[in-house]
């Protein structure tokens, strides 16, 4: 990949980090907005695509390669306005000509870990008239100091000054500084009100099926052919790159399961032409490895463990992953919610009065006889659409406590909704009332009905 230099002298050709593949084109953009060292850069700079995309690799390379002075902020780590600004100057690459006798290291840091020489700083004014004097004491002035968030969407939620001063800051300075986010959203979220300067926006796009192939053929082992490996690796998108385009979970992906597909060319089974041979071989690893994408709920050793285990006992990967997979974090009123719409799912409605009002002994012993000449189960059928007013009816049956119906509660519906734990049918034309299903199998809702200590078992119709 041949791009150019950037430094004092002159601009001339070099290539870059060979880490760094299928980024020529933002490469080349970065280096034509930033020019030599002293020259005047665009205030501010937005790099936005998914995640896995290469955004901080790029621009960490480029920083570092051309030891540009620079400061470099996650925005998780800085909740507030005072945590990022102090964050940054106290971070400053920069010696005052005083302690350096009128040399410049911008590898160099601006303090020390002594408390005495912590600046604190409280709002923005501070900031900037602090901002202004550390670099005019100092070499830094005279050149393009770089400030990159990452994780920029995380300051949308912080303090409603901050985003439109950091992206003016070149211009509220009056030095030559560049503000750079990282962000996986689009500018278009970030215009919460007035006042911001429009950055100059770069997009890095997911990557393509051909440029993972040759992104990922790198990693082969030394002792491995390039071809073979790179046909390894053109199995494994033929399995994932439908469901999966994190460059960095396909790498996960293919060194767990690279030793099952050499094993057959090491043990001398089959050659290394062998392409129909070794596709059989590594099919139902790469297809098992479907059910663990993204959710890295276990270790590399713990999957060796379960492929070895599956050998020797199909049921014995199932209990160790099965757990893990089965358990899911809600908020105390969303698990009822979830009960509730589990139980209308899969109960008759001629059934709700008996399991959620006072009954007898005899009604149990009806629906025992009732059952008896029945085909089919309610679970094997799927579930059932419900109305929205049966399942807050449930609800509010099996809840611990009196629950004042309010606007948290319906949130929480829609909340479950987005997490495809529940889908909406019908209800868009506004007239009439929406209905819904629950999506979740009985593992998960009795493990969520077992945190809330709720036996849901005895409110199935199904087991009776």
């Amino acid at each position: 990949m041949e791009t150019s230099t950037h430094d004092g002298d002159g601009m001339e050709d070099y290539t870059l980090d060979r880490n760094i593949l299928c980024r020529e084109v933002q490469i080349k953009t970065l280096l034509a907005l930033f020019g030599r060292r002293e020259h005047s850069t665009p205030g501010s700079v937005f790099l936005y695509g998914h995640t896995g995309t290469g955004k901080t690799l790029v621009i960490q390379a480029l920083l570092e390669y051309y030891k540009l002075p620079h400061i470099f902020i996650n925005c998780v780590e800085c909740s507030s306005l005072r945590f990022l600004v102090e964050e940054i100057l106290n971070n400053l690459p920069l010696k005052s000509q005083t302690d350096t006798g009128g040399a410049s290291d911008m590898e160099g840091t601006g303090f020390d870990d002594d408390e005495d020489r912590f600046i604190r700083c409280d709002d923005l004014t501070d900031f900037v008239r602090s901002f202004k004097s550390l670099i005019a004491d100092s070499e830094l002035k005279k050149e393009t100091l770089y400030i990159v968030l990452d994780k920029a969407e995380r300051l949308r939620s912080t303090n409603s000054v901050i985003l439109p001063a950091l992206l003016r800051l070149q211009e509220l300075s009056g030095l030559n500084v560049c503000t750079i986010m990282i962000s996986e959203i689009v500018w278009e979220k970030f215009r919460t009100g007035t006042g911001f300067c429009e950055p100059y926006c770069i997009n890095f796009p997911d990557y393509t099926r051909q440029e993972l192939l040759e992104i990922m053929s790198v990693d082969a082992p030394p002792d491995v052919d390039r071809e073979l490996y790179a046909m390894y690796i053109n199995m494994v998108l033929s399995v994932f790159h439908m469901v999966c385009r994190d460059l960095r979970e396909l790498r996960h992906i293919a060194r767990l399961n690279f030793d099952y597909f050499i094993d057959p060319v090491n043990n001398g089974d089959c050659e290394a032409t062998s392409t129909r041979k070794l596709w059989r071989n590594i099919e139902p690893h790469l297809k098992k490895a479907l059910k663990t994408v993204y959710l890295r709920e276990v270790s590399s050793h713990q999957w060796e463990l379960m492929q070895q285990a599956e050998l020797a006992d199909d049921d014995s990967s199932q209990a160790i992953v099965a757990p893990s997979r089965s358990h899911v974090e809600l908020p105390f009123y969303s698990k009822f919610l979830l009960i509730a719409a589990y139980l209308a799912s899969y109960n008759p409605i001629k059934c709700d009065r008996r399991f959620f009002a006072k009954y007898s002994k005899s009604s149990r012993r009806m629906t025992k006889l009732i059952k008896k000449n029945e085909r089919a189960s309610n679970h094997l059928l799927g579930p059932k659409t419900f109305s929205i007013d049966r399942m807050m009816a449930i609800f509010y049956s099996i809840v611990e406590g009196k629950v004042i119906p309010s606007a948290h509660i319906y949130i929480q519906i829609s909340s479950l909704v987005s997490l495809h734990l529940l889908s909406q049918v019908g209800g868009e034309d506004k007239i009439s009332a929406p209905k819904y299903k629950c999506l979740v199998t009985l593992d998960v809702i009795r493990n969520i009905a077992r945190t809330v200590q709720f036996d849901i078992m005895r409110y199935l119709y199904d087991f009776l």
